[in-house]
């Protein structure tokens, strides 16, 4: 082909360039405007279901969120669901930003496992986003930093008295004896729900009793980066959801 035959020639629209973009990503390298099959399903992904969302019980209810629900809020999920498991409170997670549908990163799913979390339980998660509807019939949110602390109390401003940082609920339930908590919450009605709202004021009552650095009260994210920023934020997490559960627990017996 001559070059003024060449120069003719129609050069390719922007969507063809777009959609070529597309199947590039995809791995799948065609011709623009011609139909492709569609990309075979892995057996795995196919097999694998979608958990379903656990109902509401009367054991109450705990929510950990983080941004994209793959780290910290699962991990903090499935370990204080392990801690609480006797008590029959529903504990789940969220993401402010969530990847849906993802599972936990490999790190975290293995810093999870080795401190005792389920593993069928911490294998099965899935990210979601964080709803009004999963805010509404959560008695105790629990975030892993103060910025999505504040994005939960934007959404639903009801929930400003129930609403920690992780850490920062751990650091307050501290200053309360397992008698102090039961006394505290003694005058709730006997159902779960209300007993774990009732923590939540008490825990509140004590800001401002001990000092606070603000970072303290974060677990520091670490999607993307190195092991030994996820053991970081591990050490920042397990311990928070180990007083966590005590106070909880506490509450409930």
């Amino acid at each position: 082909m001559s070059d003024s035959e060449s120069s003719k020639r129609p050069g390719l629209r922007r969507a063809d360039l777009r959609r070529l973009r597309e199947a590039l990503t995809r791995g799948q390298v065609g011709v623009p405007g011609a139909v492709s099959p569609a990309p075979a399903v892995p057996p795995a992904a196919a097999a694998r279901p979608t958990p379903p969302i656990a109902p509401g019980g009367d054991g109450g209810t705990v929510m950990t969120v983080c941004t994209g629900n793959i780290c910290r809020s699962p991990m903090g999920e499935v370990l204080l669901r392990s801690a609480l498991a006797d008590l029959g409170v529903r504990v789940h997670s969220a993401g402010t930003h969530a990847l849906v549908d993802e599972g936990m990163t490999a790190q975290a799913l293995q810093l999870a496992i080795g401190h005792g979390a389920d593993p069928a339980a911490s294998g099965d998660h899935r990210a979601r986003l964080l709803t009004g509807p999963l805010l509404t019939e959560t008695d105790i949110v629990l975030t892993m930093a103060r910025e999505h602390r504040s994005h939960v109390v934007q959404m639903m401003p009801a929930l400003l008295h129930r609403t920690f940082t992780l850490r920062e609920f751990a650091r307050l339930a501290a200053t309360l004896t397992d008698d102090e908590v039961r006394e505290g919450v003694a005058s709730a009605v006997p159902a779960a729900g209300a007993r774990l709202q009732a923590l939540a004021r008490l825990i509140g009552s004590q800001r401002g009793m001990v000092p606070a650095e603000p970072d303290n009260d974060d677990v520091i994210d670490p999607y993307r980066r190195s092991r030994k920023t996820y053991d970081l934020s591990a050490s920042q997490l397990v311990p928070a959801v180990s007083e966590a559960a005590r106070a909880i627990r506490a509450a409930l017996s």
